[in-house]
């Protein structure tokens, strides 16, 4: 995994060892999410709503292991399948708080190459977004290895 950080956005590129429909799936299909989303390695997912199209919302409900419950969302700018996904980002206990999330996938021979950007994250939030996406994404690799994909389609 690779990163950067600066005051205002963090760059993460990770691979998964799956094909990029499913990392595409982990990000769209909220059963998926469902799975794995949320920084505490023991937490839970809640609730996953998605209206996955630009112009769309989505809002993401998890608890962490100490019951803290956190709720994320945003909407939907930029939707390219199974390539880009762009989203604006906010916290519900922050409001008016907002940054912009990108993700790029570029599949490989049973690999994906994600490129993630979380831009505009600025000092207004109190929350670590490098580290709370880095366990995120350790939760989604965890998934993906498990032989436990999305289906086909």
């Amino acid at each position: 995994m690779t990163n950067a950080y600066d005051n205002d956005s963090i760059t993460i590129q990770k691979v998964f060892y799956s094909p990029v429909q499913s990392v595409w799936d982990a990000w769209t299909e909220p059963a998926i999410i469902m799975r794995w989303f949320g920084s505490d390695p023991k937490g839970k997912v809640l609730k996953a709503n998605l209206d996955l199209r630009p112009g769309g919302s989505f809002e993401i409900s998890f608890q962490d292991s100490d019951k803290t419950e956190h709720t994320c969302l945003g909407v939907y700018s930029e939707i390219e399948k199974f390539s880009r996904l762009g989203f604006s980002w906010e916290w519900k206990s922050e409001p008016g708080v907002v940054s912009f999330v990108l993700i790029t996938l570029i599949a490989g021979d049973n690999l994906t190459r994600m490129e993630f950007t979380h831009s505009r994250v600025g000092s207004k939030s109190s929350h670590d977004y490098l580290v709370g996406w880095q366990s995120c994404f350790l939760k989604l690799e965890k998934l993906l290895a498990s032989g436990i994909h999305p289906k086909p389609g």
